[in-house]
């Protein structure tokens, strides 16, 4: 039917895997580099933009607590993905499926802890709209594509085909999670540094204390 069949391909639909593990490998390994780099930027300068207040900060230890722990998940994530691409499913099943699981879990705690620290913030600038455009998003895409990456997890000893499916589509979906933080990142424009810190913020009547006196009227 004119498709190409790759060395370590089992069923009529090719993993991501199949076509990085035969000659497409060294971009394949490029690729994954580059993602995996991109993936800890993109929060380690989120991170650094709330604290030099460019971007809304964190009003409480807990947000940069679980800022911190995505920027760690992310670095777990991403070494994963490098591994699984150096190690790849035509030699190294074995490891692949390994470093595979490690991947996933890494973007799965990296997009929960992130989740979780936009969730604080948002509590403290409840009127603030990309806030909650930025929250409900990303809580959406994580939600899905940790559901479907338990399904990949089933689907890859029971039906081969599926798994095949399911991998394209979370590979879809994560670079969809990717550009979520150009939205993020780009609010910093024309900001200057020190201008939203939580001093000055709460001193227009944002933060923890503001939240507290609305809840006793």
């Amino acid at each position: 039917m004119g498709r190409p069949k790759y060395v370590s391909q089992e069923g009529s639909i090719a993993y991501i895997s199949d076509v990085g593990a035969d000659i497409l490998k060294p971009l394949f390994v490029v690729g994954c580099s580059i993602t995996a780099v991109a993936f800890f930027l993109s929060l380690a300068i989120e991170r650094w933009l709330r604290h030099s207040g460019r971007l809304i900060p964190a009003m409480r230890r807990r947000e940069k607590v679980f800022s911190i722990l995505a920027i760690v998940a992310s670095i777990i994530g991403g070494a994963g993905l490098i591994l699984l691409s150096v190690f790849d499913t035509k030699r190294h099943t074995t490891l692949h499926r390994l470093f595979l699981l490690i991947f996933m879990l890494g973007v799965s705690l990296s997009a929960l802890f992130t989740v979780v620290e936009y969730r604080w913030i948002r509590k403290d600038f409840f009127d603030v709209r990309h806030l909650k455009t930025a929250y409900c998003i990303k809580a959406a895409i994580a939600g899905i594509l940790i559901l479907l990456a338990f399904a990949f997890g089933v689907a890859l000893y029971k039906s081969t085909d599926v798994g095949a499916i399911l991998e394209w589509i979370i590979a879809f979906g994560f670079t969809i999670s990717l550009l979520t933080f150009f939205y993020d990142l780009r609010l910093s424009k024309g900001i200057r540094r020190g201008q939203l810190t939580a001093e000055s913020l709460q001193a227009n009547g944002y933060g923890p204390s503001h939240r507290m006196r609305q809840h006793r009227r």
